[in-house]
């Protein structure tokens, strides 16, 4: 969610559009380059996980500022799609990849599958998402909380107040009402873990599970499942008659409940627990073998323009990294704002992921 919101959330926006107006149904041509000078392909394509949704105004503009037209490739989810890559390595699908967050990144560049590339407009960029600062590999392109999403009349009618922080999910008032994603095969799963780590601290961590399981909490394999089955407030949870009213979604999950209702509600029936997050960071890279590394160099530069940045917040629920783009008002009036997320350095991720994972798995799952 990032990038940051999960694939099924955004079927909605894509479902009607495809990838093929997405790509403008755009052919690999040998035309003259747009950047001028050598012939070279007119097609630049991005290699995503299935979450990638743009406006197609965004993506045309792309094409009539630089004769590039977009084709969009989408491999699964974000974990799916860089083993993917990882896999191809030097044969790349595509010209650039977008998805790769801050808990998957070093798998990434321990890979080499990025060609180093600074984005013009990287300065209007804060330096915090900039992981890479220094090499370049990739571009910070989004930011989104993973949190604890709450069904707000669930709570009302039991006239109990929803849980707000991470200890809170552990009492036994909230008994058997958690469900989370697996931290084995799913990026808000595993966002979920590493905020329970920031929180607790590596010593702390599993005792505080060893507590969630206790009181009843739920695993699934992915968001989807968990969101749109378990989840009670979620539309998908409602007719399904799910009974989970505590879930493990997204800060911006509440904005996407309001757009998506006929007619829209005055309030978002779901609610976040502001205490629960952890901090999310999408790049995009320039992949190594790029067959139009010019195209691909363009394409990072636009995503991170001010015009994608404002075109994010309701195609793909997540926050710009430009620190004067402009959010819009439903986004902002219905989504939730995290003053303190949890976070956990890149490199400790990096040493300790797969270990973390193994532990959990062991304790929760098995």
């Amino acid at each position: 969610m990032n990038s940051q919101l999960r694939r099924a959330v955004r079927t909605a926006l894509v479902g009607a559009v495809g990838v093929c107006v997405l790509a403008a149904c755009g052919g690999e041509s040998k035309d003259k380059d747009p950047s001028g000078g050598a012939s070279g392909p007119k097609t630049v394509t991005l290699v995503s996980h299935d979450s990638f949704a743009a406006s197609d105004a965004v993506l045309k503009e792309f094409t009539a500022r630089t004769g590039y037209t977009v084709k969009v490739l989408k491999s699964g989810d974000a974990g799916t799609a860089l083993n993917k890559e990882i896999l191809t390595k030097g044969s790349p699908q595509g010209d650039v990849f977008f998805g790769v967050d801050n808990t998957l990144l070093s798998r990434a560049l321990d890979n080499d599958l990025f060609t180093p590339y600074e984005a013009k407009g990287l300065d209007q960029v804060a330096q915090e998402v900039q992981l890479d600062a220094g090499k370049h590999r990739v571009t910070p392109v989004d930011t989104g909380d993973i949190c604890v999403n709450y069904d707000k009349k669930f709570f009302a009618d039991k006239k109990l107040a929803p849980p707000r922080t991470f200890a809170d999910l552990a009492k036994p008032e909230y008994k058997n009402m958690l469900v989370v994603e697996n931290a084995a095969t799913s990026s808000p799963g595993l966002g979920f873990l590493l905020g329970t780590i920031g929180e607790y601290g590596e010593s702390g961590w599993q005792g505080y599970w060893n507590k969630l399981k206790d009181n009843g909490v739920k695993v699934v394999d992915g968001w989807e499942q968990a969101y749109n089955e378990e989840f009670s407030g979620s539309a998908g949870g409602k007719k399904a008659g799910a009974d989970r009213p505590l879930v493990v979604s997204y800060a911006s999950s509440p904005p996407v409940e309001v757009l998506y209702s006929e007619p829209q509600p005055a309030q978002a029936p779901t609610g976040v627990a502001t205490g629960t997050c952890f901090r999310q960071i999408e790049f995009a890279g320039l992949l190594t073998g790029a067959k139009n590394e010019a195209g691909g160099k363009a394409l990072l530069d636009f995503l991170i323009s001010k015009k994608f940045q404002e075109d994010m917040p309701l195609n793909m629920f997540v926050n710009p990294v430009v620190e004067d783009a402009k959010l819009p008002e439903l986004f902002t009036k219905h989504g939730a704002v995290v003053e303190k997320p949890e976070t956990v350095a890149a490199d400790t991720i990096a040493k300790n992921r797969e270990q973390w994972v193994r532990s959990w798995s062991s304790l929760v799952v098995k």
